[in-house]
C-alpha cells in the first residue's frame, strides 16, 4: 500500500510520463511540520521523483506525484531510514489515520487525538502496508463534537470526544454575554454590526434537544438531554465548559456514495476512556475486522456490509450490549429477532401448558 501504479498507455510517444507512479505519505499527527522535514521531502521528491506534490490527499497524506518504478525502493528506503516517517495506506488496506489538533491547542479536546492516531497507526502498521481487506478501512480522530476532520462523515471508524458529565457553567459570564461585555463566538462575527446579543434567540431557541432555558436569571441546562452539539460552547466559550469525565465514542460505518450511497456512521459504542494501551479499543477494532474480512464482499465498505447483515449482527461481534443510543428511528422495523439460546427454555414448548394459559 501507498505506491499507486500509474503507467501511459503510450509510453513511445510520451516516454517521460511512460511511468507517473503516485506515492502516498503518512503525514504527522496533525499535520506539525518543521520546515527541515518539509524541505527535506522536498529534495527527496525533486531528486527521485516529477517535484509535483499535494499537501494533502482526503485522508491526509502527503502526496508525491509521478516518479518511476525504478525509483519506488530508494524513496522508499530515504523516508524510512533518514527522515524517520513512512508511507501512507492505498489499495483495500487500512489508510492512513487522521486527527485534529487535539489537545496541543484545542481547549475542548476530551481525549488526546494525536496520541491515539499514533499509537494505532504504530499498532496496525501491517494493515497499513499490506492489503488484505475487502475494501478501504479508515480511522479518524475528532477530540470533541466539533469535529474538525469530519470523521463522523467520512471514517469507517471514527473517534470522537465526548464527555458523559454535565456542561460547567460561570453564571456571572453568561451575563456578561447577555450584557454585552463579552463579544459571542470568540469575536468572530466582528467585521459586521449584527445587534446586541440574544441569548434566548442565539443559544436557548437554537438547542437541538430544547434542554436549555433561563430561571431566576439563570441559564439551566437539562444535561440528559444534551446531545453535545456543541453550539452553545461555541458562542459562548468563556460560560460554558466541557465536563470533566471525558472519553469518545466510537462510530462505524460512514462512507462516500460508492456502491450503496453515502452513509453517516452509526454510534456504536457510546463512551469509552481513552487511556493507555487503549485495549478496550483495538478489541472492538479487530473483532469489527475479523467479521468483516469474513463476510465482507469485494469492494464492499464496512458501512454496506454493516448495512446488509444488520446492525444486530455488528453488536453480536463486537460483544456489544444493545442499549437505547444504538436506537436511531425507533418502530421503522415491525420484527423482532430472537435466537434460541436468548429465550428462556428454547423453542421446544409443552402445547397443554401453553393452552392452560391462553383459553381460546
Amino acid at each position: 500500500g501507498g505506491v499507486i501504479g500509474r503507467y501511459c498507455d503510450q509510453p513511445e510517444q510520451f516516454p517521460g510520463v511512460a511511468h507517473f507512479h503516485t506515492m502516498r505519505v503518512n503525514q504527522p499527527a496533525a499535520k506539525y511540520y518543521k520546515t527541515d522535514f518539509l524541505r527535506s521531502l522536498c529534495d527527496l521528491w525533486d531528486f527521485r521523483g516529477s517535484g509535483l506534490t499535494n499537501m494533502h490527499g482526503s485522508t491526509g497524506d502527503i502526496v508525491f506525484l509521478g516518479t518511476r518504478t525504478e525509483q519506488l525502493e530508494e524513496i522508499f528506503f530515504e523516508l524510512t531510514h533518514n527522515l524517520n516517517t513512512d508511507l501512507g495506506g492505498s489499495g483495500s488496506n487500512l489508510r492512513t489515520p487522521e486527527c485534529c489538533l487535539g489537545e496541543s491547542r484545542c481547549e475542548w479536546a476530551c481525549y488526546d487525538s494525536q496520541e491515539l492516531c499514533y499509537q494505532l497507526t504504530m499498532e496496525y502498521q501491517d494493515e497499513l502496508h499490506r492489503p488484505a481487506f475487502p475494501y478501504k478501512f479508515k480511522f479518524k480522530f475528532d477530540a470533541c463534537p466539533n469535529g474538525c476532520v469530519a470523521s463522523i462523515a467520512r471514517s469507517d471508524l471514527s473517534f470522537i470526544g465526548t464527555w458523559r458529565d454535565e456542561i460547567r457553567i460561570d453564571q456571572e459570564a453568561v451575563a456578561a454575554y447577555s450584557g454585552g461585555e463579552i463579544a459571542p463566538n470568540g469575536g468572530a462575527h466582528a467585521g459586521k454590526d449584527w445587534g446586541k446579543f440574544d441569548l434566548q434567540k442565539e443559544v436557548i431557541d437554537l438547542c437541538p434537544t430544547e434542554c436549555m432555558w433561563m430561571e431566576d436569571g439563570k441559564l439551566k441546562i437539562n444535561d440528559k438531554e444534551c446531545t453535545r452539539c456543541m453550539h452553545c460552547i461555541n458562542v459562548m466559550p468563556r460560560a460554558l465548559r466541557i465536563g470533566n469525565d471525558r472519553g469518545l465514542s466510537i462510530l462505524v460505518g460512514a462512507k462516500a456514495p460508492i456502491l450503496d450511497g453515502a452513509q453517516m456512521g452509526s454510534l456504536l459504542v457510546p463512551f469509552i476512556k481513552a487511556e493507555e494501551p487503549y485495549d478496550e479499543i483495538k478489541e472492538v477494532i479487530e473483532n469489527i475486522w475479523d467479521w468483516w474480512m469474513e463476510e465482507g464482499k469485494n469492494r464492499e465498505r464496512i458501512g454496506e456490509t454493516m448495512k446488509r447483515m444488520g446492525f444486530q449482527r455488528l453488536l453480536e461481534v463486537t460483544g456489544i450490549k444493545p442499549m437505547p443510543q444504538h436506537v436511531q428511528e425507533p418502530r421503522t422495523n415491525p420484527y423482532i429477532f430472537w435466537k434460541e439460546e436468548e429465550v428462556p427454555g428454547g423453542w421446544d414448548r409443552d402445547i397443554a401448558d401453553y393452552r392452560s394459559r391462553h383459553q381460546k
